[in-house]
């Protein structure tokens, strides 16, 4: 018996994403002037035929009277991803057609009470706010060459990785007719036992110019054609294993024939809305609470990266095939109200859940602090996690990705 499972990715320049990105260069401006900034920034974006609005609200507190230009931040970041030209969704540079609004105060006293240190009804720093997190790890994609070290589900890291390259092409000049907004989905065939046997299918969509009207005098099927085996050649071939493509692979790319209008012109954005993208394209539970937009004593954001760095250590030691770990928190708490019994391999362990719970829990500070400490969380790390999916990915010589880092010492204790 076989069975298939399906996720997906989107790339930087999808309306959502380019929220999140906005959101995420707002925490690290904040964080470079003061690496203990309180943030909870969300944006929303839409383009209408003649302007495009980019809204951005939430609160911000830091301990500096260096001003933060919230606006040049958004038109920057969307700048930057490609949205320089109203054609294509939206001109961020423009602030004659693209209008910004920053809705912006302090964080609320009563909830700082609680989570600032030494501060409050408790010594140490409590969580942000009640919650629950949930971080995970297989090894079946450990087989294939370039995905060694990710302990991801497989259409998960093939997903993110497609639209990873299909932004990198755009900008490099690979794909010169792309534009921002792409998506990607695979589908991958299982054994009952859990190990997959080949990818079933596979669908990009890809935003580009007005090639049949530039390139093939009006002829759409012509541009579809062209596109279809740029994608081919220069994204699917380069990111799936070969090994996992056969002829029985079904491609699918750009399925409605064009894709021509895009981004924030076509569709609304709004910080928050692809968790599930965020992390491990559905395989792995989510708690719920976004992660952009958002400083690391919210413990939607610092615990799930707590957790994901726990469970992918417990796979690396050979404990398990697969594991996911909950945690829980109050607000102005510290230590988390539940660890215990959360730790489930799936029946892939070579130990008990409760004894492996036993040991995730001394192996492992997961008090808000302890984990913005042993991470490196105050640091402006967080724009390039707001696309490309936050697991999964190597660690960088500047500190991003700190969660995906492998510790010998706490690999040998968990084997102990």
């Amino acid at each position: 018996m076989t069975y298939l499972f399906t996720s997906e990715s989107v790339s930087e320049g999808h309306p959502d994403k380019l929220c999140d990105k906005i959101s995420d260069s707002i925490l690290d401006a904040c964080l470079r002037i003061d690496s203990k900034a309180r943030v909870a920034v969300e944006t929303m974006v839409k383009g209408m035929d003649e302007e495009s609005h980019i809204i951005v609200g939430g609160e911000v507190t830091v301990s500096t009277d260096e001003s933060i230009d919230y606006e040049a931040i958004a038109r920057s970041a969307a700048s930057e991803i490609g949205y320089t030209d109203h054609s294509v969704g939206m001109d961020a540079t423009s602030t004659e057609i693209c209008n910004v609004t920053v809705l912006i105060s302090q964080q609320s006293g009563d909830i700082a009470l609680g989570v600032d240190e030494g501060k409050g009804l408790h010594l140490e720093q409590g969580a942000g706010d009640q919650g629950l997190m949930f971080g995970y790890a297989s090894n079946e994609s450990e087989n294939f060459a370039d995905l060694v070290g990710s302990f991801m589900p497989l259409p998960a890291a093939l997903s993110q990785r497609l639209t990873l390259k299909l932004s990198e092409s755009m900008k490099d000049g690979s794909l010169p007719w792309a534009r921002p907004d792409s998506k990607s989905q695979v589908t991958v065939e299982y054994h009952d036992d859990g190990n997959p046997i080949r990818l079933d299918t596979v669908v990009i969509a890809i935003q580009h110019d007005d090639l049949a009207n530039e390139m093939f005098d009006g002829d759409e099927e012509r541009e579809h054609e062209f596109i279809v085996n740029e994608i081919k050649e220069k994204i699917i071939k380069k990111v799936i294993p070969d090994e996992l493509l056969n002829e029985s692979t079904n491609l699918i790319i750009n399925g409605t024939g064009r894709f021509v209008l895009g981004g924030p012109h076509a569709d609304a954005g709004l910080t928050g809305r692809k968790i599930i993208v965020d992390t491990y394209g559905g395989m792995g539970r989510h708690g719920g609470g976004a992660f952009s937009g958002k400083d690391p004593s919210k413990v939607d954001r610092s615990a799930a990266y707590a957790a994901r760095w726990a469970a992918k250590h417990v796979v690396a030691s050979g404990l398990s095939e697969k594991c996911e770990i909950q945690l829980a928190y109050a607000i102005g708490v510290s230590e988390p109200v539940s660890i215990s019994v959360n730790v489930n391999t799936q029946g892939t362990g070579t130990i008990s859940d409760s004894a492996l719970t036993e040991k995730v829990g001394k192996c492992f500070d997961f008090r808000p602090q302890a984990i913005i400490e042993s991470l490196g969380l105050r640091s402006p790390i967080f724009s390039k996690t707001a696309s490309g999916g936050h697991f999964g990915r190597p660690p960088d010589e500047d500190g991003g990705f700190s969660w995906e880092r492998l510790d010998d010492e706490k690999i040998a204790f968990l084997k102990s």
